[in-house]
């Protein structure tokens, strides 16, 4: 197979880092998630939109709906995580603020999810006892 690169190229080591595939079936995993759970979340939006507080606390109790909240959010904060940490490695050339904003976008993704995982469980079980 003949070699295109430039001799300049070849001593850089510039090319395929071989470790984008993962990042990119992430991301379409996640981005299929989303679209199977978005007919939910607007079908549930939309009932619960009049009902009230103690009609939302009812609808939470239910496992199947919480189970399916916490997979919906957790897809969401995935899919956003990824995404952001495109922007950051392609925009960001400076070494250091690259890395404190990659280690960043990580902390608050898992920050997020842990505190919706919380709640959602914590509304799901007390089911308005608390």
């Amino acid at each position: 197979m003949t070699d295109y690169s430039t001799p300049l190229r070849r001593a850089r080591g510039l090319g395929s880092a071989k470790r984008g595939v993962g990042h990119f079936i992430g991301q379409r995993v996640s981005a299929v998630a989303l679209l199977l759970l978005a007919p939910w979340v607007l079908w549930s939006g939309y009932r619960l939109a009049g009902g009230g507080y103690e009609a939302a606390q009812a609808w939470l109790g239910r496992p199947t709906h919480a189970v399916l909240l916490i997979l919906t959010i957790l897809a969401g904060l995935y899919h956003g995580q990824l995404g952001l940490r495109v922007v950051v490695e392609d925009y960001v050339e400076a070494e250091l603020p690259r890395a404190a904003l990659l280690i960043l976008n990580v902390f608050v993704a898992a920050v997020v999810a842990a505190l919706a995982v919380v709640c959602i469980l914590g509304v799901s079980l007390t089911n308005g006892t608390v």
